[in-house]
């Protein structure tokens, strides 16, 4: 296996809640209208990565990861299949209020992965919010009594968000992004979503868009979310601060600010998954280089080693 960098071509999604600006302000080529969201790291069968350089150019993710599985990295062997998926979200509108199962609810039932995300926000208008549990502790009967009459909205808590916010989501949480918002998210490898309420929006055909009432009532916790509690002090390597905004099993997510030169290593243990979210950088690997614009994503394979950050630039950094 020839290991470096894998610049990834993401599969792209047109929710009818999507915008334009993963087009206009992250450089994402396609004729989606709308775009609403950008699968950058995947290898979900719903929507795969595909390399765009190198020799292992035109073939997907996981295409590549089944033919050379250590660059994966060891921390990846113990999950039956890629644990992560990192993707970003342009909501122009309102997402439906919904919730995710847990591992132990979406293996019995769906077969598949449950999730547990987090976010970071790039960017949102002014006074944008999001949806993130209940205000205060209610019962499932209250819960199923409230989405009947559309009242369930009266009881979540709102929660205003800014620039470089960080929310980490259970699975289990009722959320909900608001309208106005880019994010990036981090989760694990699924597209499991139970919708709540929908604002009685219909697709284009007309038709309400589907619910998951008794899966969501299964699932979902019942009170305040109970965000995990991060350390985020940020250290120097080089002339970038680093900072772990969050993780879990699945996923690790940092914050890489660049102003100047720092070297970096990708060893054994898990593949670097790199997204530059605000400037550009360049990123060289012995004599390999390549320039990474705001909105890029790449794949730097477990046991790449020792590689190279320069310019002016804030990356995503996701591992396991």
């Amino acid at each position: 296996m020839e290991r470096y960098p894998l610049r990834l071509c993401p599969a792209f999604k047109d929710n009818l809640w999507g915008g334009q600006r993963l087009k206009t302000d992250y450089g994402k080529k396609t004729e989606m209208t709308p775009l609403a969201e950008s699968w950058e790291l995947s290898c979900h069968k719903d929507g795969s990565s595909v390399i765009a350089n190198g020799p292992y150019a035109g073939m997907t993710l996981p295409e590549y990861l089944a033919r050379f599985p250590d660059a994966a990295g060891s921390r990846c062997e113990r999950f039956p299949a890629f644990p992560v998926l990192f993707k970003l979200i342009d909501a122009k509108d309102k997402l439906s209020v919904q919730v995710h199962p847990s591992d132990d609810y979406a293996l019995r039932e769906e077969g598949e992965y449950g999730k547990t995300e987090m976010w970071v926000v790039l960017d949102c208008v002014p006074g944008a919010e999001l949806i993130y549990g209940f205000s205060a502790p209610i019962t499932r009967e209250e819960m199923r009594r409230r989405i009947e009459a559309g009242t369930l909205l009266e009881v979540v808590n709102r929660v205003p968000v800014h620039p470089g916010d960080v929310f980490f989501i259970e699975a289990g949480t009722l959320h909900a992004i608001g309208a106005g918002i880019v994010i990036a998210e981090i989760q694990q490898s699924s597209n499991l979503t139970y919708r709540v309420y929908d604002y009685d929006r219909r697709d284009a055909q007309g038709n309400p868009r589907q619910l998951h009432i008794e899966k969501a009532l299964a699932v979902t916790d019942l009170g305040p979310a109970h965000p995990r509690s991060f350390d985020r002090t940020p250290h120097r390597e080089g002339d970038a601060e680093v900072s772990r905004l969050g993780g879990c099993d699945y996923f690790t997510t940092d914050r890489i600010r660049l102003s100047g030169r720092c070297l970096r290593r990708v060893g054994e243990g898990s593949f670097e998954g790199l997204f530059c979210a605000k400037g550009s950088v360049k990123l060289a690997v012995g004599d390999r280089q390549m320039t990474l614009a705001k909105g890029d994503t790449v794949f730097l394979p477990a046991g790449l080693g020792e590689y190279r950050l320069e310019g002016e630039a804030e990356c995503l950094s996701i591992s396991v």
